[in-house]
């Protein structure tokens, strides 16, 4: 039997979850990053094939937020430009990165999420919003700089880093979600070039997965503004556990 008969569907399938994951809160790429690994593809093609998907599903998910009304763009676009510079360089580091190195930094990083959604260390920061001065605004650009480079090699979990970034700040999930969809979108666009530059994407399961992640990027910012979205992160947290051992202890 053909591989391919057996990988689009499931790929369509997990990516729906994926897509409406990354728009709650994050962690999509924590299942489809690990199943396209699991499917034969080299770690890099992996990386890369996923990105197809991560660029399309925030295409819907933008224009969700906008049509919802919560899209700060001014925060956005301040957030954009340090992500896409970051992301460049995070790209060109995975993709020299030997294979069996990155699944256990994959795994690593998949481990670590569990650990930070479980024990959710930002809670207690969370705050008032304050006015953006001069120096939050720095801080901003820094910490986004971070976010471009870990997403621009990894991704998995980056939505976890923005909402950290961003929760210190007194804004409330729904608007981190929106500008979370947008710098993703924006960076993805710069580190997919890289994968496509050094010829490291899948196209075939790459627009198989973008067709789920894009039917989840367009329910997930209904689902946010409604904040319904802790009944799929529990059934999940499991399901990330299997593929982060698995990826550790057997790669």
């Amino acid at each position: 039997m053909d591989p391919l008969f057996w990988q689009i569907p499931l790929l369509f399938a997990v990516g729906i979850v994926a897509g409406i994951l990354n728009v709650l809160a994050g962690g999509g790429s924590l299942l489809t990053l690990p199943l396209l690994i699991f499917m034969g593809l080299p770690s890099a093609v992996a990386n890369g094939t996923n990105r197809i998907a991560i660029f399309c599903q925030n295409i819907f998910a933008i224009r969700g937020f906008r049509q919802k009304g919560v899209m700060p763009l001014e925060l956005a676009l301040l957030c954009t430009p340090p992500a896409l510079l970051g992301s460049w360089l995070g790209a060109n580091m995975a993709i020299n990165l030997d294979d069996l190195m990155f699944k256990r930094i994959l795994a690593l990083v998949m481990l670590g999420v569990l650990i930070f959604t479980a024990v959710d260390p930002m809670k207690r920061f969370r705050q008032q919003e304050v006015t953006f001065g001069p120096l939050r605004k720095l801080i901003l650009v820094i910490s986004f700089f971070g976010v471009g480079v870990y997403g621009g090699f990894v991704q998995a979990g980056v939505g976890f880093i923005v909402i950290s970034a961003l929760l210190v700040h007194g804004l409330d999930l729904v608007r981190i979600n929106a500008i979370k969809v947008f710098v993703i979108f924006a960076y993805t666009f710069i580190a997919l070039g890289v994968f496509i530059y050094h010829g490291q994407v899948n196209y075939l399961l790459g627009f198989a997965l973008a067709a789920g992640n894009s039917i989840g990027g367009a329910i997930g910012p209904k689902l946010a503004v409604a904040k319904g979205h802790d009944w799929i992160r529990k059934v999940v947290t499991v399901t990330v556990a299997v593929f982060a051992l698995k990826l550790l202890f057997f790669p």
